[in-house]
Order: C-alpha cells, then structure tokens, then sequence
C-alpha cells in the first residue's frame, strides 16, 4: 500500500469521525427521551364519561402501565360529539407521549361519514396500538322459535316493514353492523336507537323490538337465566368472549363483521421510539393473564399487533363504514 493511498484512508476515517461527532448531538435527544420516558405523569383521555367499557379498560391499562413504569397515568374523561371532544383534546397536546387517546370506534365512523371535524385522522393523529375489541352479537328472546341466522333471515325477508334492531346508539359500531348484516342478507332492518346496551336488553326482553346486535355483556345474566338466545357473533372467528357463538361466516354470511374498538392513539409527531415502546408495553399488559380477564368480564378482547397493523385497520374500518352509510342511506351527526 503507497503513501498516497494510505493518506486517503486516514483522512477519510477522521471524516467519519467528525460525522459521527456532529450527528451525535441529534441523535442523543431522541435516545435520551426514550430512555427516560416517561419520567412525569401521562394523561390518558377517554372519549366517554366513567363506568362504561370505554372508561373501564382505560383505567385497567392506565393502572398497569403505571406499575410497570413507576409513573402516574391518569385517565381524563372528555365524552361529547360522538368522541370528537377527545379526539381534537389529543390535537392540541404536545407530541411527547405524554398526553394519549384510547380512541374508540366513532374515530373511524365519523371520517367515513364526512361528518364535519375539526382534524384529519390521517395527518393530526399516530396510531400507536395495541387494540381491544369488543364483539358485537345477534341475540333474541330465548322463546324466539329463531335458532340460526338462517332462520333470522327468513323471518327478516318475511316483514316487508322492516326488522327491529334495539342499538345503543346512532352511528355505534352495533347500529352499522346491523345495517351491514342487513345489506348482506337483503332484507330491511328498522334501527331502534337506546342509550347503552343495558337498555337496549331491556327493550328486547319486553318485546318491543325483534333483535339486539350489539355487546354481550349486559345480556350475560339474561343468557345464563335462559332468557336471551344468542345466534351469532360478528367476528372473523369465535371469540373467547362468548365462545359458544358461531360466526356469521359458520352461517353463510362471511361478509359480516362488526366491532366496537379501543386503541391507543397518540399526537402526529410523537417521536418513533416513544411510539414503539408504548406499543409493546401497552401490548404486554393488556395480554397479562390478569388484565386480560378483566377485559373479557367487559365483553372485550385484546387484540396484539405493531402500530402499523393499527393504522392500516383504521383505514379498513374507514372504508368498510362508508361503503355501508353510503349504501343505507344512513344519516349520522
């Protein structure tokens, strides 16, 4: 090797020297933040007020992650405008992983509605993940003759006035899902819109409405005193929650999936390594043993995946309810 070469080699190592040197005051902020994260308290916002499921799993994750940490995070309830309230809170705040969302359903439903919002879900939020599901189920009276969707549907196709569904609510994953399962079987569907699942049991215990499709939860007891028959569950596949449930696709109807959904969301901007390490740890704990039966007592189930998964579900659920508003007519606000 001649002098000249040996020259070059030694200039260019001091140049990646002196490039390493400079790059390092970038890059040490960023790993410093990760480890240090999260060193105060983190506030957690729920979309609805306390005691619903929404709520609940929030304080279930938001109480595990401060003992895995060693930090506070604290759960602040923002219900109103069909979750739009929380959702513009989580705009405002800084993108340092201290201020997260356990987004809900309507966080998709809205966008795929149009319906007017003060952010873009794509461009002002990062999912982060994990998510918890919550199945929704076709339940009628026990002494219903109906044992099958099958049989559902052709006591739908027979009142050419409409089949009722009790649904907790306009635009809910559950008021959808039954207009999805109705578009699928081709038969109309009559919504019947209650405040929460509790009432809209005790609607079709009275009689005053054909089916529920919703949230097992409140229909446990009912189901147990052999009072409410469950058909099926608008699930890929059988959930833990209520595995005695067949899917719609076991019955002929494939295409018919619905879900309430949590999941954890954070400011667009909140650094890659913060994200990252909310989602694995935020997946570890909801996976516990512990906390995941907690979750199915609520009638949910975690679902594990990376925070890209997350997103492109959102998109998913984005397409998959506009299609269905467009198709029913459905007018939200």
């Amino acid at each position: 090797m001649n002098r000249d070469t040996m020259s070059r080699r030694a200039l260019l190592g001091r140049a990646g020297d002196l490039l390493l040197l400079a790059a390092a005051p970038a890059l040490a902020p960023l790993a410093a933040l990760a480890q240090a994260y999260p060193s105060r308290t983190v506030r957690l916002i729920s979309p609805y007020g306390a005691g619903g499921s929404n709520d609940t799993s929030a304080r279930l994750l938001a109480e595990a992650l401060s003992r895995k940490y060693g930090q506070q995070f604290v759960v602040e309830n923002k219900p109103g405008a069909g979750t739009r309230v929380a959702n513009e809170t989580l705009t405002r705040a800084a993108p340092d992983g201290y201020t997260l969302l356990w987004a809900a359903a309507p966080f998709a439903i809205n966008t795929a509605a149009g319906l007017p919002q003060p952010y873009d879900i794509h461009k002002d939020f990062v999912a982060v993940g994990p998510r918890v599901l919550g199945p929704v189920f076709l339940i009628v009276k026990a002494d219903s003759p109906l044992r099958s969707v099958e049989d559902f549907v052709r006591m739908a196709r027979g009142k050419p006035q409409g089949v009722t569904f009790a649904s907790p609510g306009a635009g809910s994953g559950p008021h959808l899902t039954a207009e999805l399962f109705a578009a699928q079987a081709k038969f109309k569907a009559l919504n019947v819109h209650y405040r929460g699942d509790a009432t809209a049991y005790t609607e079709l215990l009275a009689g005053r409405v054909d089916a529920t499709l919703t949230a097992i939860t409140s229909a446990l007891p009912f189901i147990k005193a052999g009072q409410l028959r469950v058909l099926a569950v608008a699930s890929e596949q059988r959930t833990p929650v209520y595995p005695d449930a067949p899917t719609f696709a076991e019955q002929h109807y494939p295409g018919v999936t619905g879900y309430g959904w949590f999941g954890l969301m954070a400011p667009a901007g909140t650094p890659a390594a913060i994200v990252r390490q909310l989602n694995q740890d935020a997946s570890a704990v909801l996976g516990s043993a512990d906390v995941r039966g907690k979750l199915a007592a609520l009638g949910l189930q975690p679902e594990p995946g990376d925070s890209a998964s997350f997103a492109r579900f959102i998109d998913a659920e984005v397409r998959k309810w506009s299609a269905v508003i467009k198709t029913s007519g459905v007018v939200l606000e």
